[in-house]
This record gives C-alpha cells, sequence and structure tokens, in this order.
C-alpha cells in the first residue's frame, strides 16, 4: 500500500478490540514500510554506488580510525561474515585498506585509503541530505521524537 494510503491508527496492542490483528497497525510491519521508504531515497541519491551498509562501515571508521574488522562489525551491528563481505568490496574499490592493529600486532586492522575517506566525506554530506529527505514529512519536533524512540528501541 502506498504511504499515503497508510492510516495512522493505535498499534494493535492499545485497539480496543482485543484479539484483533491489522497488519497496517503493526509496529514491525510500520517500520519495514518506512525502512523501504528510506532505502528508495537513499539509493537514488548516495554517491559512488554505496550501499547502506557499505556506508555505514566509512562513515564508522571516519570516525573511530582504524580498528579491526570483527570490532567494526560489531559497531554498525553487523555479524562477522557479512562485515568481511563489505570490507573485501569496499576493499576492491581501494576505499579500505588493512594495517598492522596499533594495539595488537597479531591483528590486522580496517582503515580508511585516501580516496575512501575523500569518497567518505563527501558522503556524508549527502546522507544528511537523505535524512531530511526522508524526515521531511515530520515536523521539527516530530523529528526528534523519531529519533529519540528510534535510539531507544536499538
Amino acid at each position: 500500500m502506498p504511504r499515503d494510503k497508510l492510516k495512522v491508527v493505535a498499534p494493535a496492542a492499545d485497539a480496543a478490540e482485543p484479539g484483533r490483528y491489522v497488519l497496517d497497525e503493526q509496529v514491525g510491519f510500520l517500520l519495514r514500510v518506512a525502512m523501504q521508504r528510506h532505502t528508495s531515497i537513499f539509493t537514488a541519491r548516495m554517491i559512488d554506488g554505496l550501499t547502506q551498509t557499505q556506508f555505514a562501515a566509512l562513515s564508522k571508521l571516519h570516525e573511530v580510525g582504524p580498528c579491526s574488522q570483527n570490532h567494526l562489525g560489531r559497531l554498525i551491528f553487523l555479524d562477522a561474515a557479512t562485515i568481511k563481505g563489505v570490507v573485501d568490496r569496499l576493499g576492491i574499490r581501494g576505499f579500505v585498506t588493512a594495517l598492522a592493529d596499533p594495539t595488537d600486532r597479531r591483528r590486522r586492522a580496517v582503515a580508511l585509503t585516501d580516496r575512501g575517506r575523500d569518497v567518505t566525506e563527501a558522503a556524508m554530506k549527502v546522507a544528511t541530505e537523505i535524512t531530511a529527505a526522508t524526515l521531511a514529512p515530520l515536523t521539527a519536533d516530530e523529528r526528534r521524537a523519531v529519533a529519540l524512540l528510534l535510539k531507544k528501541l536499538s
């Protein structure tokens, strides 16, 4: 159902009729629909063909600096197999490299290359625009409330 056709109603848990299940009232369904909208905006606007997970990895590396692949995965809530694939693809594109881990010489740390840093900084500017477009239907107070509530659910 198109977003503008969804009725805003109380969640089923608050519904007047006990046991009544209406899909359009379910939080999981509504979160998925909102995420589909955000993904569509992200995909249409993000530079260099970056996926959401690739962008998350790059922006987190920009934020924290070099770190182990497993730690990076934990920071962006990806399992070991998924983060390995993300890092491999970013490495092939020349955005990240593996260095000796400064805290443990037995490990390798993932780090942004100069090219990766440039792409990440440009992508972060676009990501700000993507966030604004995603939240455009909301008032400033609603935007703050959504962010606060999503953090609480995370």
